[in-house]
This record gives structure tokens, sequence and C-alpha cells, in this order.
């Protein structure tokens, strides 16, 4: 595309906050709307393939993407936090305004393709009460056994759970383990 750096970019497109099905129906107009593409932006994470470790990455990229003067080519801001409070502290603001949470990365970490452990996503932890109302049957590779919880809130509202189950618990639901323990003969 005309005017983007020479070098490799990782990022995605961005409308804003509570704008992705907007956005997915941007992108997946057959006739392109110039106007709704004007709108879009290309928020750059990294540079793919730099030897530079990431906090120099950073800076680097946001030089990249000042000179390549493009209204619509934006670098994701970056900013290290000097303890665990300003960091759940920023999270928390962030949360408010309908961010999912924060990526966090090691400045020190050099680049890698795919998953690294230098780089974590944090999310706010939700706390709720719900209780089981009901197991689900699993499908494919769990059919035959639990596929999820049916959950069911104070409010009524109800919703399943399936992942970060065991396959132990999946072969025998913790619940219905204690029900046949102590079932009436």
């Amino acid at each position: 595309m005309a005017g983007l750096p020479a070098i490799p970019l990782d990022g995605e497109l961005w409308l804003g906050r509570g704008q992705f099905e907007r956005l997915v129906g941007i992108v997946r107009h057959s006739v392109p709307v110039d106007a709704d593409w004007h709108e879009l932006r290309y928020m750059i994470f990294d540079l793919p393939g730099s030897q530079l470790p990431f906090a120099e990455r950073a800076a680097y990229l946001a030089d990249v993407v000042q000179a390549a003067a493009l209204p619509w080519l934006q670098a994701a801001p970056q900013q290290p936090m000097g303890s665990v409070s300003a960091l759940q502290s920023h999270l928390k603001q962030l949360v408010q305004t309908g961010a999912e949470g924060l990526v966090l990365h090691r400045a020190n970490a050099l680049w890698s393709p795919g998953r690294s452990d230098a780089v974590h996503k944090l999310k706010p932890m939700p706390d709720d009460e719900a209780r089981v109302v009901a197991h689900l049957p699993g499908k494919g590779r769990h059919a035959g056994r639990l596929g999820a919880l049916l959950l069911e809130q104070p409010s009524g509202q109800r919703f399943a759970v399936g992942s970060g189950l065991s396959d132990a618990q999946r072969d025998v639901p913790p619940f219905a383990s204690f029900l046949r323990e102590r079932a009436p003969e």
C-alpha cells in the first residue's frame, strides 16, 4: 500500500472500543465505501523480525510511524508502569472506557514469532457469584462426558462455562460425584 514504511509491521485495523462489529461490516463490504474506510486506523504493535529489545522497538516504531505521516497509521501507545498499583489503576481506567485489558511486554524481550512468555494479556478478574444448575453434554472430543457447566447468577442470567475443566473433572464432574457419594440408598 502506498506510503507504508518498507519494513514488516504487526498491527490490526481499529475503529474504536465497542466498534468491532461495525469494523467487520466495513471490511466485508463487497464494494468498499471510502468514507467508512477513512474512519479506520491501522494500529501498529510491533516490528516482526527486529533484533531490538521491545522497549527499543517501541521507540523505533513510534519514529517510523511519525515519519510515514499517514493519519490512519498509528503506533499503539506504550508506557512503562512504575508499580503494580499504577498498573492496576491504569487497567481499571481503560476497562471503564470499554477496553478488554492490557497487553504487557517485557522491556528487554527480543521479538519472536508466535506466543511468548515475554507478552502477557492482563484482564480484570470478574468476581461474581453463580450456582451450577446443570451439566451440559460434551461434543466432539468431549462426547460422552461433561462439556460445560450451566451457571445461573442471582439475577437469573444463565451462561455456560466449559473452559478450564480438566479431563478428570469432565469424566466425573465434581458435583456429580458428591451427589453419588451422598445419595440415599
